[in-house]
């Protein structure tokens, strides 16, 4: 098993990179009242067949040719479901798939989230032909990372893995999460 939240999402996230995904959306969000930390991830990739749908969390399943097994999204299940949260995966060919892991905040089983500012900053700087919109949010506070946004400030051809757009994306994440988080990266 992952020994990160931040870790599932990087292998979701890069599932929807290699289904050809153009935009990809994960939203954090964590409510202290209701005990609960909702994780989403969600692509316009290819999507999968329904019979593929059924068998994804089985770890002895996976669509790679590099190996026999697949074990990211078996794993996000399980670590989900056993602090009493819950998982669901839907899919659709041609329309891309939504993963929502929900965690049990104050489960002692609860893995800690991990470090989201380097997760996005990695996702976003090696995957520079896609768009990510990522939104981070504690109770009443979020913060929204958008890279159309970004391009078009920069321009439609920038290069988010320059040294400076890199260093400027990460501090725009540290900081963020900073001012809107009570969970330990």
């Amino acid at each position: 098993m992952m020994t990160e939240i931040s870790l599932n999402i990087l292998d979701v996230a890069q599932n929807s990179v290699r289904a050809g995904a153009s935009l990809i959306e994960i939203t954090v969000s964590a409510d202290n009242a209701a005990d609960k930390l909702a994780v989403k991830i969600s692509d316009n990739g290819c999507g999968m067949s329904e019979e593929q749908l059924k068998s994804v969390t089985d770890p002895f399943f996976t669509t790679r040719t590099t190996r026999k097994i697949g074990l990211g999204i078996p794993f996000f299940k399980q670590s989900a479901e056993l602090t009493g949260g819950s998982f669901e995966i839907t899919s659709k060919v041609g329309f891309g798939t939504k993963t929502e892991a929900v965690y049990v905040l104050s489960s002692i089983d609860r893995m800690p989230l991990g470090n989201m500012s380097q997760t996005i900053h990695s996702l976003v700087t090696m995957n520079t032909h896609i768009d990510f919109l990522y939104t981070y949010s504690v109770n009443e506070k979020s913060f929204t990372l958008d890279t159309r946004e970004f391009k078009e400030i920069l321009g439609e051809d920038a290069d988010f893995s320059a040294p400076e757009v890199s260093a400027f994306i990460m501090d725009f994440l540290k900081e963020n999460h900073a001012e809107v988080s009570d969970l330990a990266e």
